[in-house]
């Protein structure tokens, strides 16, 4: 009885569970004449067969061990319609989950492709950036040296008057005879700075009274090549040992130039026409004629 367990007799015969007693018989008698040993002496399975259809035709027509066949068949239906749900609702769940996981890669490979299209719209920008920065400032380098350039061939002094850098001597030539001609002035002036000697004016005049005598004082202009060379000079006036003892020296514009005024003014920046040394000797000209008027 063992192969029913794992057969259904009702298959065996061919038949279903609704089946009457003579449905059952007529089906028996059907195939055992196709699996007879007798009939089919040389098929080895014959039987084996007929042993099996034997068994379910016993146990169909036995109505306990039918009904107990019956419960079993319908409980293993039962189980299997229930796992069959189960399957499809796994199936669907699978489904479900392979749908997610595709939808999660497509995403993932959505904002990996953004990502990159950042970081390349970052670098192109990033680029555009560095290539305006090192225009910029290729242009401004051009920019300072032309204005360098301009600045170079304009003329240093093109902030100063005619007379800026020239002062008016007035001394007696018996206190300096040897001073009577602009060679040994600007010779006598050098002490101070580099003197444009071409361009010294010398005056030598009678006096009003009598004009037939000699003339007893020199009014001379002494042009410097800077204006704190004349303003040097202009601070040794009256102090004894600067050379100019007994002469009166002035500006020849008669009155400071605006690149000495500049002086008077704390913190104020020096005129374009005033180097940095230049400068620093005069601030410290200024000190020392501040100091000795006190």
């Amino acid at each position: 009885m063992a192969p029913l367990e794992e057969e259904n007799a009702y298959d065996l015969l061919g038949i279903t569970m609704e089946a009457t007693e003579g449905e059952i018989r007529t089906a028996y008698r059907q195939r055992s004449l196709k699996v007879h040993p007798d009939r089919h002496p040389n098929n080895p399975q014959a039987a084996h067969k007929f042993h099996e259809l034997n068994q379910a035709y016993e146990l169909l027509l036995d109505p306990i061990r039918r009904l107990a066949l019956d419960a079993k068949v319908r409980l293993k239906e039962a189980h299997k319609e229930r796992f069959a749900k189960y399957d499809n609702k796994r199936k669907g769940m699978q489904e479900e989950l392979e749908a997610a996981e595709r939808e999660f890669k497509r995403r993932k490979e959505d904002e990996k492709k953004k990502g990159k299209q950042r970081e390349e719209e970052n670098e192109r920008v990033k680029e555009e950036g560095r290539k305006m920065r090192e225009e910029a400032e290729l242009k401004a380098a051009e920019r300072a040296a032309a204005a360098a350039k301009a600045a170079k061939t304009t003329e240093q002094k093109q902030d100063l008057g005619p007379l800026d850098t020239t002062i008016r001597l007035k001394y007696a030539i018996a206190r300096y005879p040897e001073l009577v001609t602009a060679a040994a002035l600007g010779q006598w002036m050098r002490r101070f700075g580099d003197v444009d000697e071409g361009s010294i004016v010398i005056s030598m005049k009678a006096p009003k009274k009598s004009p037939d005598k000699p003339a007893k004082t020199v009014v001379a202009l002494v042009p410097f090549a800077k204006v704190g060379d004349a303003f040097s000079a202009v601070c040794a006036r009256g102090k004894a040992g600067g050379g100019l003892d007994d002469m009166e020296v002035g500006w020849a514009g008669g009155q400071e130039p605006e690149a000495v005024r500049w002086l008077q003014a704390e913190k104020a920046a020096p005129p374009p026409s005033v180097d940095f040394e230049t400068a620093t000797i005069m601030r410290m000209r200024q000190a020392e004629r501040d100091r000795l008027e006190r």
